[in-house]
């Protein structure tokens, strides 16, 4: 095996020449990730750039043409989405995906269930299993919404059911927490509130994040990997990113890198 295919115990997740193709058009092109154990790492671009089929063929939705994927040290490219959920990674989406008619508690008590491989015969019944909404709860709190644990989601705020499905994904105690566009939709308060969690999140997992909130991007992630066109055309530091002319050119333009 060559170099460029070695795995590299540092690293949690590594893709190597990942692409993804729907007839001529060309998605992801040859892409080559590396996610350090523990980093926030933010994926950003143009609309149309590749990023949501990144992430969807690292969380295992869509399979690749080529390439593979290691987590680990492991090949879990021809893994399927539920057997990647088991072995530590969980994904949120651009959309929220709750159950409305259920409590905040019972939604969270569901993902501990379906993590521990558990039917979802007794959806009503979830959340008062002990084994269940201990740590149901405890990431509840995680997100500050511990106070509306009995609430029903019907009821939540926008930016409160994106915090909810933080706490589904952080109940299943992942290794990589993949997050697609986690303040979509947001105000200027509940994006801050959002922050805040991921902050308070750094360190204790890796993080692979889609954002279009530059503010957020450089605010948080440790590294930052830029596609156009489906291809990486840079990946640094917030700093080095803010100072690289081709992503400067191609992407954040000279008056919004400046700001950021």
């Amino acid at each position: 095996m060559s170099d460029r295919y070695s795995v590299d115990p540092s690293e949690l997740l590594q893709t190597r020449a990942l692409s993804k193709n729907y007839g001529g058009v060309v998605v992801t092109d040859s892409v080559d990730l590396n996610i350090v154990d523990g980093e926030l790492h933010a994926i950003i671009g143009p609309n149309g750039a590749g990023k949501t089929t990144l992430i969807s063929q690292l969380s295992g939705e869509i399979r690749p043409n080529s390439g593979r994927i290691l987590f680990g040290g492991r090949d879990i490219t021809t893994l399927s989405t539920w057997r990647r959920a088991l072995a530590g990674l969980a994904r949120t989406f651009q959309i929220t995906s709750v159950f409305p008619d259920f409590t905040t508690l019972d939604n969270v008590a569901l993902a501990v269930q379906a993590h521990a491989g558990h039917s979802f015969g007794f959806l009503a019944d979830a959340g008062r299993d002990a084994s269940l909404n201990g740590p149901a709860a405890q990431a509840l709190e995680q997100v500050g919404l511990g106070s509306k644990r009995n609430a029903l989601v019907s009821t939540l705020a926008h930016g409160e059911k994106r915090a909810l499905e933080l706490a589904m994904a952080l109940a299943t105690q992942p290794r990589l927490l993949l997050l697609d566009e986690p303040m979509a939709g947001m105000g200027p308060e509940d994006s801050l509130r959002m922050i805040s969690h991921l902050l308070a999140l750094k360190g204790r997992l890796a993080i692979v994040l889609v954002e279009h909130d530059m503010d957020a991007v450089f605010a948080l992630a440790d590294r930052i990997t830029v596609l156009v066109r489906g291809r990486i055309i840079a990946t640094g530091t917030p700093d080095e990113i803010r100072a690289h002319p081709e992503v400067r050119k191609a992407y954040l333009g000279t008056e919004e890198a400046s700001a950021c």
